[in-house]
C-alpha cells in the first residue's frame, strides 16, 4: 500500500475543508467589468452557445485564464481542476487513460475505444494517449460527464473533454513565453496573429520544451546509458487561418504538428518479493539489479538496463466551414472535414530490473504503433421561438497498425529455471514425501533441459515473438439534438443516435528464433516429463503406474506453462488471422429542464450510451482456445469483445445567486454500465474481459464565487461523491476465488474510482501602481482508491492533495508578467498506476504475498519555475 506524506494530512484536511473543492468555470470573467457577472459566461456543450447555467448537463467549463494560472498544457495536467477525474500513463507517455466519475479504459491496449472521448476543435482524437500534447493557446475546455453520443460526432460512454483552442482575430499581436524550472527545464514558445485585410486573419503557434528526468536510473551492464527518465523533449508547431468572404459564410483551416523525442516511463518497485535475489544473481553483475525490501519507491530510483526512449508524432489538417442559411430560417450548416495521423514507437525494459531478461527494441520494426484517421462531420443547426434543433451525421475511417516485439536477453533462460526450480520442484518435494522419495531442487536449469532434450542456454535466444496487427475501422452515424420550449419555464430536450461500426482485424504472429525449448516440449510433453522426473528423481521408476501418471499429469502442464509463455509459444508461430464485426446501434438522451425563477433551474436525463466493441491485440492464450478461459498455453483465435453500454441517469439543479456572482450546482447520478470493456495486466499478458455489470453513482456539487466586496477575488470548487463497482457476479475462471487472478473484483470498489474527490481553486487580482498582481492557488484531493485492475491490495493508493500555486507581476496593460510558480507544491508522493511484477508474480496473488513483487509508475514530483510572459 501506498501512504500519502502524514505531514501534508493536516494541510489537505484544511485545504479541502476551507476551499470546498472544483467547478472552475470562467475565472477570467471576475477580472472584467462588474456588469458582467458568472451568470453570463457560455459554453458549447449542446454545439450552440448558451449560458451555462441554462444547459441540462453536468459541465466543467475552464477558461483560459484559469488554465494559464494552473499550468495546464495537457489532458494530464487537466486533472487537478476536475473532482471525479483522473488521468494516467503508463508504459509511455503514448499510453494515457482518462477516467471520470470512476469510468475510463486502460489505454494499454489500442484495441480499446475510450470511454472518455477527446476533442480538439470540433475533432474526435482516437484514443485518449493520442489527444496527449501541448495544446496550445486555449479558449476553454469543456468536461462533459456522461454519455454525449447526440451531441459529438463519435459515441462515448463516460464524457467528452471538448477542448477549444484560440480563434485569429483581426487584431495584429504577438505574444511570447520563456520558462525556466527545476530539473533543468527550459521552454520557450511564441504567437503571431494578425489580419488579412478585411476578409480573414491568421495566428500561428510554437513552442520547444526541454527537461531532465525526474526519475534516477540504474543501468546496470546495460546497454542503457540514460541515468535518468521521465524527462521532455518537443516541440509543436500550430496555424489556423480564418477566412470570412461573407457575413454568412467563415472557414477555419487549421494545421498542427507535435514531435516527442524523450526517454519514458520506468517503473519502481513498492512490494519486492522472494525472486528479487533470483533476479541479482542472474544480472550478470553490475550491482544490485532491482530494489531491496524496504527501499522507499519515492527515492525515485528504478532499474532498467534496456533503453525506454519513446518517439512520439502527432500531425494533422482540419477544414471548419460554417454557412448561415438565411433561407432556412436562420439554420446553419457545419462542415468538419480533418485528416490526422498519429504513431509512437518505444523501447520497454519489460522486466522493469537490470537483469537481461526480456524487453523490446525503440524502432520502428520492433515497436510501432500508428492511427491514420479521416473524419468527416455535419451539422445542420436551426431555432425558431419554440425549438432548438439539430441533425447531424458523422464518417471516420481509421486505420490502425501496430507491430509488438519481446526479445529475450541472457538472462531469460537462467531466471525461468529459477522459477521452475521455486514452483514445479517445490510442488513435486511435497507429492514424493509419502513415498519416502526426494527430488533433486539444485539447478533446475537443467531440469529444463531434460525436458525439451536441448542444452542448456539454447532454449531461448533472442527475438522471441514478432507481432503485426492491421486494423481498419469504419463508423457512421446520423444523429439528432431538440429542444422544445414547451412554455417560457419548461424545456424538453430529445436526442437520438443510430450508429454503424465495422471494423476488421488482420494479426500475423511468428516467432523468429523458434521458441526451440516450448517446440521441443510440446513434442510430447508428458514424455520428456516423465523422463526428466526419472533422471531427478531416485526410485522415480518404481512408482506405482498409476501414481506416476498423475505426478506427470499434474506436472507437466506447469512446465509447459513456464516453457510456453506467451512471448515463446510455439503454437502462435506462423499463426494469422482474419476477424470482423459489425455493430448496429441505438442511443439517445431524454432531458427536462425547467426554470423556478431567474436564480434557480432543476433537470432531470436520462440516456443511453454506446461504445463500440473490438479486438484485443496482443497475444491471446487459454485453457481452451476461447478468450473465457483460464490459463494455459492454447492460442485464442477470436479475440473480441462486444461493446459497451450504460444507461445514464440525473438529477441536477443550476442556481445563481448574489446578482449572478455566485453559482452553486448540484447533481446526483446513477449510471449503469453492461458489458464493460476491462484490459487487465496479469503479469504476463493484457486479457480483455467484459464485465456484465458496473455502477457509478452519486453527487457531483460545484460552486463559484466573486465576491463584490473583494474585487478581483475568485473563488471557486467543486465535490464529488462516486461509489463506483463491479456487479456481483461475473463468470469465468479469472473471476473465481481462490485462484482466478481477478477474484477480487465481483461487488469491489472499481480501480482508479476514488469515492470522494475535490478541487479548489482561490484566484487574486489586485492593481498597485501601474502594475497588476495575480496569485492562484489550487489543489486536488481524492480519497483512497487501488491503483490495479485486479484490486491487489498492494496497489492501493492512500488518500492525498496535490497542490499547485502561481504568483505573478507585470504591466496593468498586460504587455509583460512575471511568474513564480510550483505544480505539485508540497511534493506530494502518490502512485499513477501500480501492476504485478512480469513474471515476478508466482502463483494467484494473495493479500501480503511474500512470494510477489509489484511495481508502480509515479506521479510526478514537485515542479517549480519562473516564467516570463511578453505581448503587445
Amino acid at each position: 500500500m501506498v501512504t500519502a506524506k502524514p505531514r501534508h494530512k493536516a494541510l489537505t484536511l484544511a485545504v479541502f475543508t476551507a476551499l470546498c473543492a472544483t467547478s472552475h468555470a470562467n475565472a477570467q470573467q471576475a477580472q472584467e467589468e462588474e456588469a458582467t457577472t458568472l451568470a453570463t459566461m457560455t459554453v458549447t456543450a449542446q454545439k450552440r452557445e448558451e449560458a451555462a447555467q441554462d444547459v441540462p448537463i453536468s459541465v466543467t467549463a475552464i477558461s483560459e485564464q484559469l488554465l494559464q494560472d494552473t499550468g495546464v498544457r495537457d489532458i494530464k495536467d487537466l486533472q487537478v481542476l476536475v473532482p471525479g477525474m483522473t488521468v494516467t500513463s503508463t508504459q509511455s507517455e503514448a499510453i494515457t487513460t482518462a477516467r471520470i466519475r470512476g469510468i475510463g479504459t486502460v489505454g494499454d491496449n489500442v484495441g480499446l475505444e475510450s470511454s472518455v472521448g477527446v476533442v480538439i476543435d470540433g475533432v474526435y482524437r482516437p484514443r485518449n494517449s493520442v489527444g496527449f500534447g501541448d495544446l496550445g493557446q486555449l479558449e476553454r475546455i469543456e468536461v462533459l460527464k456522461g454519455p454525449q453520443g447526440t451531441v459529438f460526432g463519435k459515441n462515448t460512454s463516460a464524457g467528452v473533454i471538448n477542448v477549444v483552442t484560440r480563434r485569429p482575430s483581426y487584431t495584429q499581436s504577438a505574444e511570447g513565453e520563456v520558462t525556466v524550472s527545476n530539473y533543468g527545464g527550459l521552454g520557450v514558445s511564441g504567437s503571431y496573429n494578425d489580419a488579412l485585410g478585411e476578409v480573414g486573419a491568421f495566428n500561428i503557434y510554437a513552442a520547444k520544451r526541454k527537461r531532465d528526468g525526474w526519475m534516477d536510473v540504474r543501468t546496470g551492464n546495460g546497454p542503457r546509458r540514460e541515468k535518468d527518465d521521465y524527462d521532455q523533449d518537443f516541440h509543436t508547431l500550430r496555424g489556423k487561418l480564418l477566412l470570412e468572404p461573407s457575413e454568412n459564410l467563415d472557414i477555419m483551416l487549421s494545421a498542427d504538428f507535435t514531435s516527442r523525442d524523450e526517454n519514458c516511463c520506468t517503473a519502481v518497485q513498492t512490494t519486492v518479493g522472494a525472486t528479487a535475489p533470483v533476479i541479482t544473481a542472474v544480472s550478470g553483475g553490475g550491482g544490485q539489479a532491482i530494489a531491496a525490501p524496504g527501499d522507499d519507491p519515492f527515492d525515485r530510483v528504478a532499474y532498467s538496463n534496456r533503453p525506454t526512449s519513446q518517439n512520439i508524432e502527432d500531425k494533422g489538417v482540419a477544414l471548419e466551414v460554417n454557412w448561415d442559411l438565411t433561407g432556412l430560417g436562420g439554420a446553419t450548416l457545419t462542415s468538419i472535414t480533418a485528416n490526422r495521423e498519429w504513431q509512437a514507437i518505444n523501447g520497454l525494459d519489460y522486466d522493469f530490473t537490470t537483469a537481461d531478461i526480456l524487453y523490446r527494441n525503440p524502432d520502428e520494426d520492433e515497436s510501432f504503433t500508428g492511427f491514420e484517421t479521416f473524419s468527416q462531420e455535419f451539422r445542420l443547426t436551426g431555432a425558431t421561438d419554440r425549438l432548438d434543433w439539430m441533425v447531424g451525421a458523422f464518417y471516420s475511417d481509421e486505420d490502425l497498425n501496430r507491430t509488438e516485439t519481446y526479445r529475450m536477453g541472457p538472462a531469460y533462460e537462467p531466471y525461468l529455471s529459477s522459477l521452475v526450480g521455486n514452483q514445479v520442484l517445490g510442488a513435486l518435494a511435497q507429492q514424493l514425501a509419502p513415498f519416502g522419495l526426494t527430488v533433486n531442487t539444485a539447478n533446475p536449469a537443467i531440469f529444463l533441459s531434460q525436458v525439451s532434450g536441448q542444452p542448456y542456454g539454447t532454449n531461448f535466444a533472442g527475438l522471441g515473438a514478432l507481432d503485426r496487427y492491421q486494423q481498419n475501422a469504419k463508423s457512421l452515424a446520423l444523429f439528432t439534438n431538440n429542444t422544445w420550449h414547451a412554455t417560457d419555464a419548461l424545456d424538453l430536450t430529445l436526442g437520438l443516435r443510430y450508429t454503424r461500426e465495422e471494423k476488421e482485424l488482420s494479426s500475423v504472429y511468428s516467432n523468429p528464433n523458434g521458441s526451440v525449448g516450448c517446440a521441443a516440449t510440446l513434442a510430447n510433453p508428458a514424455a520428456r516429463v516423465g523422463g526428466a522426473l526419472a533422471a531427478r528423481i531416485p526410485g522415480f521408476g518404481a512408482l506405482p503406474a498409476n501414481v506416476r501418471a498423475q505426478i506427470i499429469g499434474a506436472t507437466a502442464p506447469q512446465v509447459a506453462g513456464f516453457m510456453c509463455l506467451p512471448w515463446a509459444n510455439a503454437l502462435h508461430n506462423g499463426r494469422s488471422t482474419m476477424q470482423e464485426s459489425e455493430e448496429k446501434e441505438w442511443s439517445g438522451t431524454l432531458k427536462a429542464a425547467y426554470r423556478w425563477n431567474e436564480s434557480v433551474m432543476t433537470y432531470a436525463s436520462a440516456a443511453r450510451g454506446y461504445k463500440g466493441g473490438g479486438f484485443n491485440l496482443d497475444r491471446v492464450q487459454s485453457s481452451t482456445g476461447l478468450s473465457s478461459g483460464g490459463a494455459g498455453i492454447t492460442p485464442v483465435n477470436d479475440t473480441s469483445f462486444p461493446g459497451e453500454f450504460v444507461d445514464s441517469y440525473e438529477l441536477g439543479a443550476k442556481t445563481t445567486w448574489a446578482d449572478g456572482n455566485l453559482l452553486l450546482n448540484a447533481t446526483l447520478f446513477h449510471q449503469k454500465y453492461e458489458d464493460f470493456q476491462l484490459n487487465s495486466f496479469l503479469g504476463t499478458s493484457f486479457v480483455v474481459r467484459s464485465i456484465p455489470e458496473v455502477v457509478s453513482q452519486g453527487l457531483d456539487a460545484e460552486i463559484m464565487w466573486q465576491p463584490k466586496a473583494v474585487r478581483g477575488l475568485m473563488l471557486q470548487g467543486g465535490l464529488m461523491y462516486a461509489d463506483t463497482q463491479y456487479g456481483d457476479n461475473i463468470p469465468g475462471a479469472d473471476f473465481v476465488a481462490p485462484t482466478g487472478q481477478l477474484y477480487k473484483l465481483p461487488g469491489g470498489q472499481m480501480s482508479f474510482a476514488p469515492k470522494w474527490s475535490g478541487s479548489a481553486s482561490v484566484t487574486y487580482e489586485w492593481d498597485f501602481g501601474n502594475l497588476m498582481g495575480r496569485f492562484n492557488f489550487g489543489a486536488k484531493y481524492m480519497s483512497e482508491y487501488n491503483t490495479g485492475s485486479d484490486l491487489d491490495v498492494e496497489k492501493m493508493q492512500d488518500a492525498y492533495t496535490v497542490a499547485n500555486a502561481r504568483f505573478g507581476i507585470g504591466a496593468q496593460d498586460q504587455k509583460w508578467m512575471l511568474e513564480v510558480w510550483s505544480t505539485n507544491l508540497f511534493d506530494e508522493d502518490y502512485v499513477q498506476v501500480g501492476f504485478d511484477g512480469p513474471l515476478q508474480a508466482v502463483g494467484t496473488p494473495q493479500p501480503n504475498d511474500p512470494l510477489n513483487t509489484y511495481n508502480a509508475f509515479l506521479g510526478a514530483p514537485r515542479m517549480y519555475g519562473v516564467t516570463l510572459r511578453v505581448r503587445y
